[in-house]
């Protein structure tokens, strides 16, 4: 399921239909990252046809200010922590070669997280490798948004298949909000 979701998405990507639903996608996430009023915002370097944050903090003038982590990932053991990241194109690449922020660890209170393919009540597959759902266990208090594309939507079962795996606090599509 997870190579055909990533099949699906980089076929959408190349479509007519990207473009318009990039745009409702970031008008919906500003509007809820607004609403949230985070102190500090972990984001993500998108890869694989991900919707580019970037184009939701830049759809609104208020999120102009905001502060922003970036995660970085370590092989061995499997961990992922945040960096705080000037909006500057990243120099720096963590243990998977991602992209990452050069500034001190940090704990933000709203954390973005990319979705192979989620269902309505939360549950996220991503790409397998568990660093996000191991950091949101480990700081429960966060409030996790999930970025993905309508099309990805998948039933709760087939989402939530390992031990580790973590609720996300709600979804954002380029339809709106799923399971405030």
């Amino acid at each position: 399921m997870r190579r055909r979701l990533i099949a699906e998405r980089a076929a959408f990507a190349a479509g007519d239909a990207a473009a318009d639903a990039s745009r409702a996608l970031a008008a919906a996430l500003a509007a809820v990252i607004v609403e949230l009023e985070p102190d500090c915002l972990g984001v993500y370097s998108p890869m694989r046809h991900e919707f580019n944050v970037a184009d939701a903090l830049e759809a609104d003038s208020r999120l102009a200010a905001l502060d922003l982590a970036l995660p970085f990932a370590r092989r061995d053991p499997v961990a992922m922590e945040y960096r705080r990241w000037d909006r500057r194109v990243a120099s720096l690449s963590d243990e998977l070669g991602l992209p990452t922020g050069a500034g001190p660890r940090v704990v933000p209170d709203v954390v973005l997280v990319p979705c192979v393919g989620f269902s309505a009540d939360g549950w996220r597959l991503g790409y397998g490798g568990g660093y996000f759902d191991r950091w949101l266990a480990a700081h429960p208090h966060v409030t996790s948004v999930g970025v993905a594309w309508s099309f990805a939507e998948i039933d709760a079962q087939a989402a939530a298949a390992a031990p580790h795996d973590q609720l996300l606090t709600l979804v954002v599509t380029e339809r709106g909000v799923v399971g405030a």
